[in-house]
Parts: structure tokens; C-alpha cells; sequence
């Protein structure tokens, strides 16, 4: 057995439940009656959503569907990176909404000042956009793994690879 002990820390967001979520947004879209009539919608277009609305009221509501979707799901909210709410044509009003995959290089230098500023015995390096986490000790990677979930990150950390 090795005496180094790892795990690796990532965001990723599972696309098929994305996907999921936003087929029961739009069902549930279809059939209220608040929506009859009106051009609401939502696409998930690579690694981008789009929200489609009559007005800034309706498309505040079609967001709160899906939010809600999401979160029933297990996709975490924190993943999204709201744009700005932009004219469409047709009189509707159009948001696009960034899908964040990865850990970015300001959140990897954080995790990385977290883990430092532990005084834990592990090292931490950031290996594209993940971040690999190696020491002798099960238990100080498990108290890293708690550490980083208490923190206030503005993204969904997961961590895979624990061996």
C-alpha cells in the first residue's frame, strides 16, 4: 500500500440532470396558467442557458422554476453566473445564464490559501482545473474535505478520486 494518501477537487455539473431540470421547467411552463399565451422559454445552448420572456416580471418567474427544479435535482445554484437582462425580438427579453465547469484560477488559489493556512500535513496543487490534494493521513484529508466545505466559495466543490 502507498504511503501517499489523495483525492482530487472539482466542479462539474452532471448536464444530463440540467437538461432534466429544464424539461420539467418547461412542462410546468406549458401548463400554468399564469404563462398561457405567453413566448417563454428556455435552452440550454454548450456550455450557456437561455431565458426567453414576455417582460422582466415573467422571466423572473420562469428563473424561479427552474431554480427550483434544480435545486429538487441536486444541481447547485451556485454554479450559474447570471448575465445581464437584454431586449429580444418579438417585444420579449432574453438572460443568459453561464454554466461554470471547472475550478477557475482565483477559486484554485484560494482552495490553496484554505489548505496552507490549515496548518495541516498535505500539499495542495492545481492541476488544470482541478485541484490534487496528497498526505499521509486519511483523517487530515477528511478535515480538508470539511474545511473547503465550510468555506464560502462561489462554487459547487466535489471530491473524487479519494485513495
Amino acid at each position: 500500500m502507498s504511503s501517499e494518501n489523495s483525492f482530487d477537487i472539482v466542479s462539474k455539473l452532471d448536464l444530463q440532470e440540467m437538461n432534466n431540470a429544464i424539461n420539467q421547467a418547461e412542462k410546468e411552463i406549458a401548463t400554468r396558467f399564469d404563462f398561457k399565451g405567453s413566448k417563454s422559454s428556455i435552452s440550454l445552448e454548450k456550455e450557456e442557458l437561455v431565458v426567453i420572456s414576455d417582460d422582466d416580471f415573467k422571466l423572473q418567474n420562469v428563473l424561479d422554476i427552474l431554480q427550483s427544479k434544480m435545486a429538487k435535482r441536486g444541481i447547485s445554484l451556485k454554479n450559474l453566473d447570471y448575465g445581464k437582462v437584454e431586449p429580444a425580438a418579438g417585444s420579449t427579453v432574453r438572460q443568459r445564464i453561464k454554466v461554470k465547469q471547472g475550478v477557475d484560477q482565483d477559486n484554485s488559489k484560494k482552495i490553496n490559501v484554505l489548505i496552507r493556512d490549515s496548518k495541516l500535513k498535505v500539499k495542495s496543487q492545481i492541476q488544470g482545473d482541478q485541484i490534487r490534494v496528497t498526505g499521509k493521513s486519511k483523517d487530515d484529508l477528511q478535515q480538508v474535505m470539511a474545511l473547503l466545505r465550510k468555506a464560502d466559495l462561489s462554487l459547487d466543490l466535489q471530491f473524487i478520486n479519494f485513495r
